[in-house]
């Protein structure tokens, strides 16, 4: 059985008063895509704010690679490899793509290997290559959602978050950024990935956690989730 590089066990994290996340359990193993579905105000972005040591949690704990990371900041955990792309996307405006991209590799000293990266970014995003000495203020949001993700690539990852990556998009967007998450996942890269549209996320994951109202109320192989009458009258309109 794959190693566990992400436990969350009886999570709890409060939100300006609210108990926004009331003990939750989940885990994400190396070389899985997991999806945690649930509709707007679920508790998700909470739960991806405290697993990056954005948000501190008051209950339970989290474990990445075996160790807790409570009261650990949000940097030393990228340099550890567990790096997410926000919701929003949190493209630097002002700077061009690849400046943006190299940002991504900041922690990083092994120069070469950069430079190698930067060509496998390229590669997965040839709309990034042309548009390399652009601002990235000055393009669609779905070309923001790659730069973004491409520079979440660039901290070379051991587990990607993705939070909301189709939110806002077209559909021609949202098509092509659910291509590039497989591309990612097909790569090797452990993924979580948080989403409102539950028919994308969960025919792309291996497994899939169903969260509502800060709780976790459903879980298994993300396929059987798929065709269960409950998930799909909740969450595919049937």
């Amino acid at each position: 059985m794959a190693q566990t590089l992400l436990k969350v066990s009886g999570l709890k994290v409060a939100y300006g008063g609210i108990q926004a996340v009331k003990g939750i359990d989940f885990e994400v193993r190396e070389g899985e895509l997991v999806s945690l579905i649930g509709s707007n105000g679920a508790g998700k972005t909470t739960t991806m704010k405290a697993i990056t040591g954005t948000l501190p949690y008051g209950g339970g704990d989290i474990e990445f690679l075996g160790k807790s990371i409570k009261g650990r900041g949000a940097w030393d955990l990228v340099g550890e490899g567990l790096v997410m792309v926000p919701e929003g996307r949190g493209v630097f405006t002002r700077m061009t793509i690849t400046e943006n991209l190299q940002i991504g590799a900041y922690i990083r000293k092994d120069t070469a290997e950069i430079a190698k990266d930067m060509d496998r970014v390229f590669l997965t995003f040839p709309r990034l290559k042309e548009r390399a000495t652009q601002l990235a203020g000055t393009m669609s949001g779905g070309e923001q959602q790659m730069l973004a993700m491409g520079r979440a690539l660039m901290a070379r990852p051991k587990v990607l978050l993705l939070d909301e990556p189709s939110m806002g998009l077209s559909p021609i967007m949202v098509d092509k950024i659910f291509e590039v998450v497989k591309q990612v996942y097909d790569q090797g890269v452990t993924v979580l990935l948080v989403e409102q549209n539950a028919s994308r996320a969960l025919g792309l994951a291996d497994r899939g956690y169903v969260m509502e109202s800060g709780l976790i109320t459903m879980s298994g192989d993300a396929k059987v989730m798929l065709s269960d009458p409950k998930v799909r009258a909740a969450y595919l309109g049937e």
